[in-house]
């Protein structure tokens, strides 16, 4: 196994890799993809994840919009420039909205919709409220903004932190998960199903150390503590994507966002789990368009797809 994903094998067949281009920007090289016209529309993954998340989405959504998805820090093919490992203050919260930011200065980008999935939905809050991005509107796809609850809480974050500085912990997790079959039981706890060629994608990532690394430092890192605090401020219009059969966020964390953005609207996806976007592109790209263009900001009841 190599230490990190590399573009010229790894990439080869990689989801809609003519989308594909590669930014410097300080210490970090990004993996960007872009395809469509129209407003921008930005795209963020989740933690463990890549722009092979949005790879049946983005192009549904680029007849409308301008797709741009990265990597995220150390994820998949974004990496540092100088050091095997991206330096720790790029993979908490605060450090990675910021280097976001960062990435769309250098690249003039500014992005009118952000559409975040799990992790990547707190990342899009925190770049409007904390980076100052003037987006009109904000999708949450099944959004883990709060902390773990509990013990689970307590222990989660601390538990992640002794195995990303473990160095033998992400190659260790790496083979044992290489398997299809435990890729498969991997995906079926987030409560969704995937076709063999997304399991063969997750696949290709987890069985990375180099990406298990930078997913294990990411969950270290982060806290939401300080941005649940403020999501009362967020003045974007807030759609909150939700799967009735999410196994890791649970669906009361968007009613619970709801009572706090008042302008919050929540659309269930029925029959779908936490990768609600990779089983039913179709109908989360129709529901995202619809509010999008619509620019609706009027609080509305739960709309069922």
């Amino acid at each position: 196994m190599s230490g990190a994903l590399e573009w010229a094998t790894d990439g080869r067949a990689w989801p809609n890799r003519a989308a594909s281009r590669f930014v410097e920007v300080g210490e970090l090289r990004w993996h960007v993809q872009q395809m469509g016209s129209g407003p921008l529309l930005l795209l963020l993954h989740g933690t463990g994840a890549s722009t092979h998340s949005w790879c049946d989405l983005m192009p549904l959504l680029a007849r409308h919009f301008t797709c741009l998805a990265i990597d995220l820090p150390g994820h998949a093919f974004t990496r540092a420039l100088n050091s095997p490992c991206v330096p720790q203050r790029h993979m908490s919260l605060g450090g990675m909205a910021s280097a976001v930011a960062g990435l769309m200065a250098q690249e003039r980008l500014a992005p009118v919709h952000v559409a975040g999935h799990s992790a990547g939905a707190a990342l899009a809050a925190q770049l409007c409220l904390a980076e100052g991005l003037e987006a009109r509107s904000i999708v949450s796809l099944n959004g883990a903004f709060f902390p773990l609850p509990g013990l689970q809480g307590m222990l989660f974050p601390s538990m992640a932190r002794v195995m990303a500085t473990n160095s033998l912990a992400p190659r260790l997790f790496a083979w044992k998960s290489s398997s299809p079959a435990a890729v498969r039981r991997l995906i079926a706890q987030t409560g969704s199903r995937l076709d063999a060629r997304g399991e063969a994608l997750y696949a290709s990532l987890v069985r990375n150390p180099g990406h298990v690394a930078a997913a294990l430092c990411m969950m270290a890192n982060w806290d939401a503590r300080s941005l649940a605090g403020r999501l009362r401020d967020l003045r974007q219009s807030l759609l909150l994507v939700v799967g009735d059969d999410d196994r890791i966020v649970s669906p009361a964390q968007s009613r619970r966002v709801r009572s706090m953005v008042s302008h919050a609207v929540i659309a269930r996806i029925e029959r779908c789990g936490h990768l609600a976007h990779e089983e039913e592109p179709e109908r989360v790209a129709a529901r995202l368009s619809d509010w999008c263009l619509a620019g609706e900001h009027a609080r509305q009841p739960e709309v069922r797809h």
